[in-house]
């Protein structure tokens, strides 16, 4: 994993304090299915995490999709607002996929060609495996599954840390989808599912901006 060469100053050491009590707060609340304040709490996460890559200089489609996430956020707390909160999201990881293009990732995918052929793999089966009890959300969920996908593979081709973030965001999706088919969770699913997405946005955001700076 990169060396951290991350800024340090007083307004960016408080802002990333605060995403992880934030975090810890929200991920306490969500083990104690404690409504409203699990929602209200989840809300703060990603604009904290998107005002400490400002802080560090960050790229702006990264800062985009933080914010395109918070709206999905608080979209998927609202009923009735569940596609609002997809296309949100997908919009984020369009800005993610778009800015790890870009940024070469293409090119570290072809010495490792094995990557988005396991990728290529997870998703047909994962879309197989899903689709008998997705109902009506059968090509929303497909549509988006494959930019989900599609963010896991092009932020492999940047290294550890931000590949590792795109994984978790793959695996915390689809705890979701199974949820969404009436599927077999794991015990405590809602917070595996935030553990996992507040991991995978963290390291998603930190490894870009330690990337940019080494």
């Amino acid at each position: 994993m990169q060396n951290d060469v991350l800024r340090t100053g007083p307004l960016s050491r408080t802002v990333l304090i605060a995403f992880w009590v934030c975090s810890a707060v929200h991920l306490v609340l969500v083990a104690a299915d404690a409504d409203p304040m699990n929602s209200m709490t989840k809300a703060l996460l990603m604009p904290l995490l998107a005002v400490w890559v400002l802080t560090q200089r960050g790229p702006r489609p990264v800062v985009a999709a933080l914010l395109l996430s918070c709206g999905g956020d608080v979209a998927l707390e609202i009923d009735g607002l569940f596609l609002v909160g997809m296309v949100l999201f997908a919009g984020a990881h369009v800005c993610y996929v778009t800015y790890f293009v870009r940024e070469g990732a293409l090119d570290g995918l072809r010495r490792r060609p094995v990557i988005p052929v396991v990728y290529a793999v997870v998703w047909a089966g994962l879309v197989f495996f899903l689709w008998p009890g997705l109902g009506d959300l059968r090509l929303p969920v497909a549509g988006y599954s494959l930019l989900l996908t599609a963010t896991a593979v092009t932020a492999a081709g940047h290294g550890l840390r931000i590949g590792a973030g795109g994984a978790l965001f793959l695996l915390s999706d689809t705890l979701i989808a199974f949820d969404l088919a009436d599927l077999p969770l794991p015990p405590m699913n809602g917070l595996v599912v935030m553990a996992t997405y507040i991991a995978a946005q963290y390291l998603l955001a930190s490894g870009i901006v330690n990337r940019l700076r080494a």
